[in-house]
């Protein structure tokens, strides 16, 4: 994205602007981390005895546990190896498979008492063999979990050292630090082991007293209160945690109080908190003249040296790669909150929030009762689908929590009446059509769609009595084909040239992350490529458009008209979108929309979604805008879904409107979204998030193009939160709800269940006619399928 305008936005709105959440790996979700401070103690030298520590740490290369990649910036060449021998302690102590990247930021602070501060990159959640997924874990010991680098392009470990303090440091390795110096070695090994997780993320107001800890981190469930509570299960924000986040705290680790001789180790928690230093260390009255454990103590003297993390500060981080205990229960669970039942086909999903107490209650289960029939089920977690019910007959239900002291109070839920799903029929039980488009070709029904696990593009075709289905393309490197994956988002559009009808086919190589076109002429197919193998990624900022090495693979959608032949396509690397006209044999290239704000323009990153439709000689485009997106998750916080339209093939004819905007009532339009031709207009539809529903979207939007002044908007209520995919035609949508299937009636305004199956996956619908039977085309269950109103 263009990095002036980000840098505007983020400011107006706190967020910055980057690709959504399919930078991370599944469903990662990443927050920033705080910084942790390390602190110059003037009271004097220190007092460790030097002889019971290593003046210097011989690192042996064969035995390290990890690798470590040090950028340093703009920090000065003397400083360096210093720095170095610190980072290669640690490449014997850390352990890990991910190389681990550090940043070092030569910087002046604003106190000189400041001697450096540490952050990891992020804190990460719900990534791959995560110990407990209640917790955030600094970058480092996630990737070291994980076994991956979650987020490759930051760095795990970022240090800031104050160039204020420059001549005072001790540059030498040798440990022989001088009582005026300050060993640079050992505060980089300090802050060193912050920046790899040793930290907190609990915050205090020092205003009104409050204390909170709304992601807490494997440090924070092993600081214990004298009670036995830990700190995480305290209700966040409370005055009661900011007490506690000044009074007396241990680590109740097994292995970090066998390495203390089985004292639990006191953390330090001064009565009036230190934002940065609070918390994140080791006592200091009990470890600053440690021989061997003084490394984690919050300041530093001069002199005082540790060229080892010692052995609690080891066992501490084996405790925090581990699970940590249970917590324990204080007093009733409290009545389970925002309870809810939904329609299933003799079913219904029960779903429901904890209750406001769940960390201090430590709420174990749930008991789910259906009121009609006295039938019970536990469980441990929301949403919980009860099965055994009678389509037409009316339920409804009670929860209450559980925990080892007792049951919380009842919560009844609203009533539902479960109902049956429409009846399927597979077209392709090899292919899972999670990308799919259809069209008509030589009278004939065709389904052009994608073969995921072996990475193909497929056709059916219908011809009247069954279904015919043949591989195009990624299956071959014979006539331009190609056996990369080409499994990604398709386009069709026909079109004759005197009497030859050709059909053409624009899909994704997922390898090379290039545009393809296959075309037919009734007789053979040829291959091209028609964006993303250019030589270089081609900027935003230029006005005349050659090829581009962008990735191209995200989006496509074509139109054919009397002016030419067009292709639209979202330019992943610079969020913007783009098209292509045929010109005889050659491609001419340009830039739609998302490089500018002149002429009803924009700048936001488009094009995740979109769709192109003609009429007459029109042509359409609808696609999304996303304006501003979170720092935590990545999950879009604004965005538009707006529509181009031209009736030539020439740049400068692209006329702009915005459908839904951003406002008050819609915060994000364009989830996922829709565009078809109707009998007298274009229909479009996509789905809308209110402040109250982010970052997920509660309703679904349509509108009629030229003809209704504001789009139209409805809730889907008691069938769930409405997801894509999308589809519309004159008389109703098609939606995901509750990551199943349902369809919208424009007239009457009902909503009914088209597949109880998960359809998470499924990445297009769309409404089809066979035979003059109206169907809905969807992969389910990893199958190509139509589904028929009963």
């Amino acid at each position: 994205m263009r990095a002036r305008y980000l840098l505007l936005i983020a400011a107006l709105f706190g967020s910055v602007f980057v690709a959504p959440a399919q930078a991370l790996p599944s469903q990662v979700k990443s927050i920033d981390a705080p910084w942790v401070y390390f602190y110059a103690d003037k009271s004097g030298t220190g007092q460790i005895s030097k002889s019971s520590i290593p003046r210097t740490y011989s690192v042996d290369k064969a035995i390290t546990k990890s690798s470590f990649k040090v950028d340093f910036t703009n920090t000065p060449d003397i400083y360096r190896p210093s720095i170095n021998a610190a980072v290669d302690v640690w490449a014997q102590n850390f352990a890990s498979q991910v190389p681990v990247k550090v940043q070092i930021l030569w910087e002046r602070q604003a106190s000189p008492g400041t001697l450096a501060a540490a952050s990891p990159g992020k804190f990460h959640t719900n990534f791959k063999n995560i110990p407990d997924k209640d917790l955030w874990y600094a970058s480092a010991l996630a990737d070291s979990l994980a076994g991956e680098d979650i987020e490759p392009t930051i760095p795990e470990v970022t240090i800031r050292i104050n160039s204020t303090n420059g001549s005072m440091l001790y540059l030498g390795t040798d440990g022989n630090c001088p009582s005026n110096k300050y060993d640079l070695e050992s505060m980089i090994l300090h802050e060193m082991a912050h920046g790899l997780g040793f930290l907190s993320n609990a915050d205090y107001d020092t205003l009104f007293g409050y204390g909170s800890i709304q992601q807490p981190t494997p440090y924070d469930a092993y600081a214990q209160l004298s009670d036995g509570r830990r700190l995480m299960d305290l209700d966040s924000p409370s005055l009661e945690l900011g007490t506690a986040l000044t009074q007396s705290l241990v680590w109740s680790g097994a292995n970090g109080v066998r390495a203390n001789n089985g004292i639990k180790p006191p953390l330090y928690t001064p009565k009036i908190y230190e934002g940065g230093s609070s918390v994140s260390h080791l006592d200091e009255t009990t470890f600053e003249n440690s021989a061997k454990d003084a490394v984690m103590s919050p300041n530093l003297k001069m002199g005082e040296v540790f060229h080892n993390p010692g052995p609690l500060l080891i066992a501490m981080f084996e405790d925090m790669l581990a699970k940590p205990p249970a917590g324990l229960p204080f007093g009733l669970p409290g009545v389970p909150r925002n309870v809810k039942a939904l329609v299933g086909d003799r079913s219904a999903i029960v779903s429901f929030d904890p209750p406001i107490n769940q960390r201090t209650a430590q709420v174990t289960s749930y008991v789910i009762k259906v009121n009609q029939t006295g039938i019970e089920k536990t469980v441990t977690a929301s949403p919980a689908v009860m099965t055994g019910l009678s389509n037409g007959s009316a339920y409804s239900f009670t929860i209450t929590a559980k925990n080892a002291v007792g049951i919380s109070t009842e919560a009844t839920t609203n009533g539902v009446i479960p109902q049956a799903s429409w009846k399927k029929t597979t077209i392709d039980s090899t292919a899972d059509g999670k990308y799919l488009a259809t069209s008509t070709y030589a009278g004939k029904t065709i389904v052009a769609y994608s073969d995921t696990q072996k990475g193909l593009l497929k056709l059916a075709t219908w011809t009247g009595k069954k279904w015919t289905v043949q591989t195009v393309d990624g299956d071959s490197t014979s006539g331009a084909k190609t056996k990369n994956s080409v499994a990604g988002s398709v386009s069709i559009c026909t079109n004759k040239v005197g009497k030859t009808e050709y059909l053409n086919l624009y899909y994704a190589d997922l390898t090379n992350k290039d545009l393809r076109r296959a075309s037919y002429n009734g007789k053979k197919w040829s291959f091209e490529v028609i964006d993303g193998d250019g030589p270089t990624i081609q900027s935003y900022k230029e006005a005349d458009r050659v090829r581009t090495a962008s990735d191209v693979s995200v989006s496509n959608a074509c139109a054919i008209t009397a002016a030419g032949e067009q292709v639209f396509y979202r330019d992943e690397s610079q969020g913007i979108l783009l098209g292509a006209v045929r010109d005889g044999k050659d491609w001419r290239y340009e830039i739609i929309d998302g490089d500018s704000l002149n002429n009803n323009r924009t700048m936001g990153d488009v094009g995740f979604h979109l769709q192109a439709k003609v009429v007459g000689t029109k042509v359409s485009v609808i696609y999304d805008s996303v304006l501003s997106v979170s720092n935590v998750d990545k999950s879009t916080l604004r965005g538009d879904v707006r529509i181009a339209s031209r009736e030539s093939a020439f740049p400068e004819d692209w006329k702009y409107q915005t459908l839904q905007a951003s406002g008050t009532n819609t915060i994000v339009a364009g989830y996922a979204l829709a565009l078809t031709s109707g009998s007298k207009y274009l229909n479009a539809a996509w789905l809308g998030a209110s402040g109250i529903s982010l970052p997920k979207a509660d309703q679904i939007q349509w509108s009629r193009i030229g003809i209704d002044l504001s789009p139209i908007t409805a809730k889907t209520d008691y069938f769930g939160v409405p997801s894509g995919p999308v589809a519309v035609d004159d008389s109703a949508l098609i939606f995901g709800c509750q990551e199943r299937l349902c369809t919208y009636n424009k007239t009457d305004q009902t909503i009914n269940l088209i597949s109880a199956t998960n359809m998470s996956d499924a990445k297009n619908v769309t409404w089809i006619t066979v035979n003059k039977v109206k169907y809905a085309l969807v992969a389910s269950g990893g199958k190509l399928t139509l589904f028929r109103k009963p």
